[in-house]
């Protein structure tokens, strides 16, 4: 393996007896994610290119698990940023075995996650943000990840039952972008609407409604601060989202389809209320 005579933390592995290796294996996330409560618990990186922009967002790497051989620009990144910690290296073979699939490029990274900010804080100096409400397939999640960080949408909040966008899946759908976009989760007790009020921000619900205008409305547009409403990809908003949301937009379409996924509305969405600022 070429690393022009830098000095890295390399151990060469063949079997999967190492302790340290059990959490690659962990088909569970979300046991990862509460492995150290009532601390922050950690997530698993996929790819040089999600793990540099993890460490560059100032996520702490663990340990790093590899195939990998032929030194890209990532991947050297990744290395130079982890001289001090655990890089287990083997063949594809032994990591298929110890992650069940073929790698997307060959390279993990156990890391520690951080504590979640305040609603209230990462929406202090925002005029656009994505509210998510019970959106459970991670791929969604990455995809509406990877439209907000495009479209320069501020930040991101997720409802308590939603899907976790540290997952792994979420992480490589959104090409890292998770990690370049605040976001934070609510509890149980949260009511986001009234945060998200009380600090100027007026609500638009996405949803299929006698009462809804199209995304292009001048009165959408005319609120200086919005936070746009995404559902759950079976049956959408609560009703009860819907009814106490400011407005209620839906997307204009063929009428032999009456819907978008939900990860392909949100870039519609929120190219529309920021194509005039891109």
């Amino acid at each position: 393996m070429s690393t022009d005579n830098k000095t890295y933390n390399f151990i060469e592995i063949e079997s999967l007896d190492l302790p340290e290796l059990e959490v690659y294996k962990q088909r569970n996330e979300i046991r990862l994610l509460r492995i150290n409560e009532p601390a922050p618990g950690i997530f698993i990186c996929e790819s040089s290119k999600v793990i540099r922009r993890a460490i560059e967002a100032g996520y702490e790497p663990i340990s790093i698990l590899t195939a990998v051989n032929n030194i890209d620009e990532d991947t050297r990144y990744v290395y130079d940023s982890c001289k001090d910690i655990p890089i287990y290296h083997g063949n594809d073979e032994v990591l298929r075995d110890i992650a069940g699939y073929a790698l997307t490029g060959g390279i993990l990274s156990a890391m520690r996650r951080k504590p979640l900010a305040l609603l209230k804080d990462i929406v202090a100096d925002k005029k656009l943000v994505a509210v998510l409400e019970n959106v459970q397939n991670p791929t969604n999640v990455g995809a509406i990840f990877r439209s907000a960080a495009a479209m320069g949408v501020g930040a991101v909040i997720l409802t308590y039952n939603c899907s976790d966008p540290l997952y792994r899946r979420a992480e490589r759908v959104s090409m890292g972008t998770v990690f370049q976009i605040s976001w934070t989760r609510t509890d149980k007790q949260t009511d986001y609407i009234e945060e998200l009020s009380d600090a100027g921000f007026a609500t638009v619900s996405m949803a299929l409604s006698d009462k809804a205008v199209s995304i292009n409305s001048p009165q959408i547009k005319a609120n200086d601060k919005l936070a746009v409403i995404l559902g759950n990809e079976g049956y959408g908003l609560c009703e009860d989202t819907i009814l106490r949301s400011d407005h209620v937009a839906m997307i204009p379409m063929n009428p032999m389809v009456d819907s978008l996924n939900v990860g392909a509305a949100s870039a519609v969405m929120f190219w529309e209320l920021l194509r005039d600022r891109l």
